[in-house]
């Protein structure tokens, strides 16, 4: 094992875009961010059935229980052994990922908090 320490953005990125998968079995997630941070880079993603992952990744990840390890070595092994379904979630990530920007995030929690005072 390797600990790479402290990576700026870039270099996080270029690990995860020549990543074969990136493995996210959250038992719990908020939103999802690492998950839609590694689909931007282009790795193929293996993630939990959490409603928040399921709803980022739309379709582009092979879903796994995230208590269940034999579910999860499966999915590890699908992805590294079939190079078409890695090429297809990393297209289908990539496209999900632009789907997402801090300028739209920033734009749709700003209409949240107006209604808010509205309602007040």
């Amino acid at each position: 094992m390797h600990l790479a320490g402290h990576l700026q953005n870039k270099e996080i990125a270029q690990l995860l875009s020549a990543a074969t998968a990136f493995v996210y079995p959250s038992l719990y997630e908020g939103f999802g961010l690492p998950v839609l941070e590694a689909m931007r880079a282009g790795a193929p993603v293996i993630t939990s059935r959490d409603p928040a992952l399921t709803e980022v990744t739309a379709g582009a990840a092979v879903y796994v229980d995230a208590a269940s390890q034999t579910e999860l070595n499966a999915a590890v092994l699908q992805v590294i052994r079939d190079p078409d379904l890695q090429h297809r979630l990393r297209e289908k990530g990539r496209r999900r990922a632009c789907q997402f920007s801090w300028r739209s995030t920033a734009s749709l929690t700003r209409a949240v908090y107006a209604d808010a005072i509205r309602s007040f």
